[in-house]
């Protein structure tokens, strides 16, 4: 690599991963019993097979915590070492309060801990590392947690064909650690990640039941009638989000090489937020990579939203596919729009 990227080192680390997956698994199979379409039609459309589906007792918290406990395991880190617990989700426990990272944080016996959500949909897990990147560089004898959590077979229409067959559910988790001195970590870093947004498409990827969908005002007492519990509902427009996945996460790859001083072909592993086999296969062609470079896990995990990239870290680390030094690039596009980028050298952030 002709840039100093190889041997860069900082102080902020991650130093453990952790993933769950439920245990049930419902096949392409299993779908075509009870809607019209085939395995095959799925699979040439998604590049999906099976997808593992969250059961009774099982929700995001309980997910989230597991895998906490994984990559805290991992790292061999105490729970009441952690500072910060992090949890990226768009199918909190609640909505919108308490937050599932405060359940998760006393599952886990995090009591010296802060705890919060972040909402940035399958960008989410990006969006909450570069938040506890910051913490753990301010405060480096702390460390932070971040998990991307989703129960989101829980919220679909499972009579719609064209979006129940794309969702899994399942959480991934790290551990982010920083062995440098207050105040010296912050003078390595580097300009390495893009956290970004287009509102004007918020409404391709939209779930219902926030208070714009409250019950209209009473004509007669001039305030809202008495909530009413109702279903959200979750609705994509496949084309326009395709469209806008294949051009961002290419574009937001190739910026943060840019940035860096180095090009696409130096990177080692793309982890990309796995939402269609389709997509992935375009955004490889457009930045002219081999398809190999990009971790996939969809066949089996199908679209996990914020989960998506730390499942896959998790499964790279456990297949022994992710080395020290290897330059990855994690990048995701979600509801919002929102997108986000991170581009490091194993297992420095």
């Amino acid at each position: 690599m002709s840039s100093d990227l190889k041997g860069f080192e900082m102080g902020i680390k991650i130093i453990g991963t952790g993933s769950y997956l439920p245990p049930k698994v419902v096949t392409n199979g299993d779908i075509a019993k009870v809607l019209d379409t085939t395995d095959e039609w799925i699979y040439s459309h998604t590049g999906i097979r099976s997808r593992h589906v969250a059961e009774d007792g099982e929700c995001t918290s309980t997910m989230a915590a597991k895998a906490g406990a994984a990559a805290l395991e991992a790292a061999g880190v105490k729970p009441e070492e952690i500072g910060l617990v992090v949890l990226a989700t768009s199918t909190p426990d609640y909505n919108p309060f308490p937050s599932t990272a405060c359940i998760v944080q006393g599952m886990l016996g995090c009591v010296n801990a802060g705890a919060f959500d972040i909402q940035a949909a399958c960008a989410g897990f990006v969006y909450a590392l570069e938040q506890a990147r910051g913490f753990v560089n301010f405060y480096p004898e702390k460390k932070a947690l971040v998990i991307g959590a989703e129960s989101l077979t829980r919220v679909l229409d499972w009579t719609d064909r064209s979006s129940c067959i794309l969702f899994g559910d399942g959480a991934g988790a790290v551990v982010l650690g920083n062995d440098e001195p207050p105040g010296v970590a912050s003078l390595k870093t580097k300009a390495h990640t893009i956290l970004g947004a287009d509102g004007n498409g918020s409404h391709f990827i939209m779930r219902t039941g926030g208070c714009k969908d409250a019950l209209p005002i009473s004509p007669v007492t001039q305030v809202p009638e008495k909530p009413q519990p109702f279903l959200p509902e979750l609705t994509l427009k496949g084309h326009d989000v395709f469209v806008f996945a294949v051009k961002t996460l290419a574009k937001v790859s190739s910026d943060l090489c840019k940035m860096l001083g180095t090009t696409p072909e130096e990177i080692d592993r793309v982890f990309a937020h796995q939402a269609n086999g389709r997509i992935i296969e375009a955004v490889a062609r457009r930045m002219k990579l081999p398809l190999e470079k990009f971790w996939l896990n969809l066949e089996t995990t199908a679209n996990t939203s914020a989960a998506s990239i730390p499942i896959s870290l998790d499964q790279a680390v456990k297949a022994g596919e992710l080395k020290d030094g290897m330059n990855i690039v994690m990048v995701g596009f979600g509801a919002g729009l929102t997108y986000a980028g991170t581009f490091c050298t194993w297992p420095n952030l």
